[in-house]
């Protein structure tokens, strides 16, 4: 059996970054990339650029530090977004000069990831690759688990889709089913996600007539801005990672950045809470104003049905070529809200007597965010601090026991931030998409399955006691944000400076200090409880998401290397000046130095 110092399970966004600095920061220790896919990338691989996709990023936010997307050598413009041959290029560039490319091993599945019960712990993984019936193992050490939140899809059952007669698939596989672009009359796109947008924007554009059903008992449309907004204009990307702006999100790690005082102003007294109040008011106004909603009864039928401030990361940028608005008020695209009722040969019938032909049904239905590795031994998923279901009949919120700590968690989020309590009520017949004949399996992981949250400490690592002793496990990319490039960077190098000892706040002297331990376990419930109420519509309550919050969280894991998290020349430049890649090119190096000098 093959034994490895570190093994990364996923090369996407976040699964490069962590085997890159593992491998800059240790580079004597023998590492592995394993990934299902044929090409690496995750969301960017190639067999999952369907047409037309582009990332919402404009270029220049989009890229890892120290690691520029030059417009030269990867064929994108400024002020362009970034198509997803860009990207899919720039990783493979990424993956080679970080030396990792040769350590990546593609079209190899890791079925399943077996704890050593033993002092120096490490893991056996079992993989296959191309034939089911052949696998083989290897031990890691180490384990980076980075499959992400996008990696396998959830397509529920439709009543008489096995008649339906034409081709019914998950958004996912758009790249494998683009050829439906010249032959579909009609098509039905299913879903108010971003996903969903890109579908009919697709298929109107190509030609095909668009029948698009938005659930009436769902989300409802997503939030869709366009790349600048406010009456100043400001490119969005870069407002979410300006520290001033940064002070008017409620944040329950924000005081790490230290200016507690001005946000304990803005959330803790009626003035401050108004001008937050005022400030999302502007910002979610604008954008409906921009898209004139109200134009056409089809466009009104998009507009959002959330709140801008309680909205995560599936708010999302219009950045089409052509303006998909006017798509909608012509024929070309139909807007319904309502329910599917049952498919039948060549139509989609509502449930409120609306059919109309389709010959192709695109649906986007959400993801299984659950690692897709079955976890030994049975049960080890509640202290690893994944998602898991509970037994004996327990409700979600129970979360193992843990009920005294969910209890402080809320008092002390409610406390600290009194407009939480005001929660937004977006839709009052929500109901969660299950299989419609019922034929999920109990123990299958769906977005809507009764299980419990993320519970890692900094989101990164599991808060238990022999997990923490041995550092041997981390989750990379259990987390979103608008600025993914960024936090792959800075998280990956945490989890190397964690997995070597080297943190100067290191989580693992809480293994041995009962005292200690509470205290770790607390934060860690506290951060994630906190998306319950930050982003109540956005799956907060599930995985870590978040927008205007990232750079603290940077400064958070900054901090907890060592480093000092101002990266800009003077106070005024750092409070108003957007944080981007270019401020944290050389923190790697900095690290470095500083172990060195430690050392």
């Amino acid at each position: 059996m093959e034994d490895f110092d570190c093994v990364v399970v996923g090369a996407g966004l976040y699964g490069l970054a962590a085997a890159r600095q593992f491998h800059t920061t240790q580079p004597g220790r023998s590492l592995a990339v394993y990934d299902s896919q044929s090409s690496l990338g995750g969301t960017w691989a190639e067999e999952r650029l369907y047409p037309g996709l582009k990332s919402n990023n404009l270029l220049g936010t989009y890229e890892y530090p120290g690691f520029p997307m030059s417009r030269d050598k990867f064929d994108v413009k400024l002020g362009e977004h970034i198509s997803g041959k860009a990207i899919n290029t720039y990783l493979k560039a990424y993956a080679k000069q970080g030396g990792i490319g040769d350590l990546i091993h593609l079209n190899t599945k890791v079925l399943s990831a077996e704890y050593q019960e033993t002092d120096n712990g490490g893991w056996v993984l079992t993989l296959n690759t191309s034939n089911p019936s052949a696998t083989r193992k290897v031990f890691a050490k180490r384990l980076i688990l980075a499959t992400g939140l996008t990696s396998e899809a959830f397509l529920p059952h439709f009543d008489g889709q096995e008649v339906f007669g034409g081709r019914i698939f998950h958004g996912k596989y758009f790249q494998q089913n683009k050829d439906t672009l010249k032959t579909a009359k009609a098509v039905t796109v299913f879903g108010g996600t971003k996903f969903a947008w890109d579908a009919a924007y697709a298929y109107a554009t190509a030609g095909v007539k668009v029948n698009w059903v938005i659930r009436s008992s769902g989300h409802g449309p997503c939030w869709m801005a366009p790349p600048y907004v406010t009456p100043l204009k400001k490119w969005i990307e870069k407002l979410a990672n300006m520290r001033f702006l940064t002070w008017f999100s409620p944040c329950i790690w924000g005081e790490t950045d230290g200016y507690s005082g001005i946000r304990r102003f803005f959330h803790g007294t009626s003035i401050g809470r108004f001008i937050v109040d005022s400030f999302w008011r502007i910002l979610g106004n604008d954008v409906m104003t921009l898209n004139k909603y109200d134009s056409h009864p089809d466009t009104a039928k998009l507009k959002p049905w959330t709140e801008a401030m309680f909205t995560g990361v599936s708010f999302s940028i219009l950045n089409y070529d052509q303006d998909i608005m006017e798509l909608v008020r012509s024929d070309m695209i139909d807007v319904y809200i309502g329910e599917i009722d049952h498919l039948s040969p060549g139509k989609v019938h509502l449930a409120d007597s609306t059919e109309f032909k389709s010959d192709v049904f695109v649906a986007n239905t959400g993801w299984k965010h659950v690692p897709p590795i079955k976890l030994l031994p049975e049960g080890i998923e509640k202290e690893l601090g994944i998602p898991h279901r509970l037994v004996d009949g327990a409700s979600t919120d129970d979360l193992a026991n843990q009920k005294d700590l969910l209890q402080r968690a809320d008092e002390e989020i409610l406390e600290r931030f009194p407009r939480l309590k005001r929660q937004p009520v977006w839709n009052e017949n929500y109901k969660p998409l299950t299989d419609q004949k019922g034929i999920t399996s109990e123990d299958e992981v769906t977005p809507c399955a009764p299980l419990t949250p993320y519970m890692l400490y900094r989101f990164l690592v599991p808060p238990s006691p022999r997990f923490l002793r041995n550092r041997d496990i981390a989750f990379a990319g259990m987390i979103s944000n608008f600025s993914n490039a960024m936090t792959a960077h800075i998280s990956g190098l945490w989890i190397s400076a964690y997995f070597q000892g080297k943190l100067t706040v290191d989580p693992a002297v809480a293994a041995d200090d009962q005292v200690a331990l509470t205290k770790l376990q607390y934060e860690t419930v506290l951060l994630n409880r906190w998306g319950k109420w930050r982003y109540p519509t956005d799956w907060g309550h599930k995985t870590p998401n978040f927008i205007f919050d990232a750079v603290p969280y940077l400064d958070l894991l900054q901090r907890d290397l060592g480093l000092n998290p101002y990266r800009k020349k003077g106070w005024f430049t750092e409070i108003t000046d957007p944080y981007g890649p270019e401020d944290y090119q050389d923190i790697t190096d900095e690290w470095l130095k500083k172990k060195d000098d430690v050392s």
